[in-house]
C-alpha cells in the first residue's frame, strides 16, 4: 500500500533525477516500488528459465504502463562510520589511484631549498666520476655518521674490525690504529676511506675488461652498501666534496635523504607516510595558556597555575623545584599572576634549563635532589603521552585544545612526502582542489596526442 495515485510523470534519460517530497508522500514508492521493481522484473524475464532460477523475481507493481524503462539497480544506503582518519578519496577510494599516480611520475623535492632530487645508478656514478680529468686525486668516502653527538665507541670499533684503514673525523683523515676520542657532547661526522685513487685510463675496452675501471666501480659499489645508499667524492686537489646516492638525497642537505617513494608512502594512515609529530591525524592537542591561569589575581603560592591548585601538588615536588626556581631567578611566590612579567611567567609556563637544587624529604629519599624544572606546559603535555590512565589524560585534555599540526601543516604527512610533486602540486594540494579544478588539473597532465577527443 502507498498513497501513489493518478500519478503522471516524465522522467529525462541520462540524467541525474533528485525525486524529493514530504514524509510519506510516495517518494520510495515511486523510487524503489514501482521504477526500480519493473526494471528488474522485465531484466529477469528477459533471461534464460535456467538463470531465473537463481534470481529472486519482484511482482509487477500496480501501474497502468510504463515505457522506456532499461534495466534498473537499487543499491542501499549506507551511513559512513565516523572516522577522523577518513576522507571523501579514501572512502571512495579515489586517493588509492592517486597515490600510486604521485609514486610513480611524482617529481622529488628537498624539502629545505626545494630543489629537484634524482636517484643516480651504481654505473651512472661510476660513469660521472671515470669522466674527471686524467691526473685528478679523489678519495672515495662511505659516509657512516653524519653530525651525531657522541664518542662513537662502538662503530670506531666496528669500522676496525671490517679491516678498512682510514677514516675522515670532522674533515681530518686519520688511520683506525690512532687513538680517535671524540667529545660526547659535540656532534661529529665520521666518513670511511674506502679507496684513494688517481683519475687516469678510464675508458671502456672492448678486448678486456679496464682494471682502473673495474677498481672505481667496485669502490663505489662498497661505497654505496656501506653508506646505505649514499657515497661522497673527496677531491684532494680542490678540496671540495660531491655527493652521490642510490636514494632521493640533495647534495647541499646531506640529512634530507628520501628513502625509495612508494604508494604506501602517500598514505596517512600507514607509519611510511604518516607525519611523525600528529600520526596522520593533521591536528595535535596543545596546552592553551589562557585555560591554566583562570583567576591571575592568585599568587603562584595561592594555587594560581590551575592544574597543580590542589592541596596534594602544592605540596609536591613541582612545586618545591618551582620555589628553588623562582629563588634563583629572582621572582616572588607570593606576588599575584598578573603582576609578574613576562620573562618569569615563560620560566613558569615552559621551564628552565639550568640545574637547581631542591630540599627534598620523602619515604625513599632525604637531602638535596639535583633537577631542572620542566615548566607547566611541557609537565602537561609528557604526563598527556606517557600516561596509561584514560582519567588523567581527560583532565589533562580539559586543559588543552586542537590545533593543526605546526610539522605537516595539517597535511598529515610527512615533510618529504608533501615534497613530491606531480603538475606542480603534492598529492594533499590536489586533494584540496574542487571537482571542476581537479578535472582541469588531470586532464592537464595527459599528452596532447593521448588525449581523446
Amino acid at each position: 500500500m502507498h498513497n501513489l495515485k493518478n500519478i503522471d510523470v516524465r522522467i529525462p534519460r541520462n540524467q541525474l533525477t533528485v525525486i524529493t517530497g514530504l514524509s510519506g508522500s510516495g517518494k520510495s514508492s515511486l523510487a524503489f516500488d514501482t521504477i526500480f521493481a519493473e526494471g528488474q522484473r522485465r531484466y529477469v524475464e528477459s533471461l534464460s528459465a535456467y538463470a531465473r532460477q537463481f534470481i529472486a523475481q519482484m511482482e509487477k507493481p500496480e501501474v497502468d504502463s510504463i515505457e522506456g524503462l532499461s534495466p534498473a539497480i537499487s543499491i542501499d544506503q549506507k551511513t559512513a562510520p565516523r572516522n577522523p582518519r577518513s576522507t571523501v578519496g579514501t572512502v571512495t577510494e579515489v586517493y588509492d589511484y592517486m597515490r600510486l599516480l604521485w609514486a610513480k611520475a611524482g617529481k622529488v623535492h628537498c624539502t629545505t631549498c626545494k630543489k629537484e632530487l634524482k636517484k643516480q645508478s651504481t654505473s651512472q656514478i661510476v660513469d660521472t666520476i671515470a669522466a674527471l680529468p686524467e691526473g685528478k686525486k679523489i678519495f672515495l668516502l662511505s659516509p657512516v655518521i653524519e653530525g651525531r653527538k657522541g664518542a662513537h665507541i662502538k662503530i670506531l670499533d666496528s669500522i676496525r674490525r671490517e679491516g678498512f684503514v682510514r677514516i675522515r673525523v670532522d674533515g681530518q683523515v686519520v688511520t683506525v690504529d690512532e687513538e680517535v676520542e671524540l667529545d660526547p657532547k659535540k656532534a661529529h661526522t665520521i666518513e670511511i676511506v674506502v679507496d684513494r685513487m688517481v683519475v687516469k685510463d678510464m675508458e671502456i675496452k672492448e678486448e678486456r675488461p679496464n682494471p682502473n675501471r673495474t677498481r672505481l666501480a667496485d669502490s663505489v659499489d662498497l661505497c654505496l652498501k656501506r653508506g646505505e645508499g649514499s657515497m661522497i667524492l673527496h677531491d684532494s686537489d680542490s678540496g671540495e666534496c660531491t655527493r652521490f646516492s642510490e636514494n632521493f638525497a640533495c647534495p647541499d642537505h646531506p640529512e634530507n635523504d628520501i628513502p625509495q617513494i612508494e604508494p604506501r608512502s602517500f598514505s596517512f594512515n600507514s607509519p611510511h607516510g604518516a607525519c611523525e609529530e600528529c600520526h596522520g591525524l593533521g591536528s595535535v592537542l596543545q596546552v592553551n595558556e589562557n585555560t591554566l591561569v583562570p583567576n591571575p589575581k592568585l599568587s603562584l603560592a595561592e594555587g594560581a597555575i590551575h592544574p597543580w591548585a590542589t592541596s596534594a601538588t602544592r605540596m609536591g615536588f613541582m612545586i618545591r623545584v618551582l620555589e628553588a626556581v623562582a629563588e634563583i631567578c629572582g621572582f616572588s611566590m607570593d606576588m599575584p599572576w598578573k603582576d609578574l612579567s613576562d620573562e618569569t611567567k615563560k620560566i613558569v609556563l615552559y621551564g628552565h634549563d639550568e640545574p637547581i637544587n631542591v630540599n627534598w624529604q620523602s619515604n625513599s629519599f632525604d637531602g638535596l635532589y639535583e633537577t631542572t624544572f620542566e615548566g607547566v606546559i611541557p609537565n602537561l603535555e609528557r604526563r598527556h603521552k606517557e600516561t596509561d590512565s584514560s582519567y588523567v589524560r581527560s583532565q589533562i585534555e580539559g586543559y588543552m585544545e586542537e590545533l593543526p599540526c605546526n610539522s605537516c601543516n595539517g597535511m598529515r604527512l610527512k615533510k618529504e612526502i608533501l615534497g613530491v610533486t606531480v603538475g606542480g602540486l603534492n598529492v594533499v594540494e590536489a586533494t584540496d582542489m574542487s571537482i571542476d579544478e581537479a578535472k582541469e588539473f588531470f586532464l592537464a597532465l595527459i599528452p596532447d596526442e593521448e588525449r581523446k577527443t
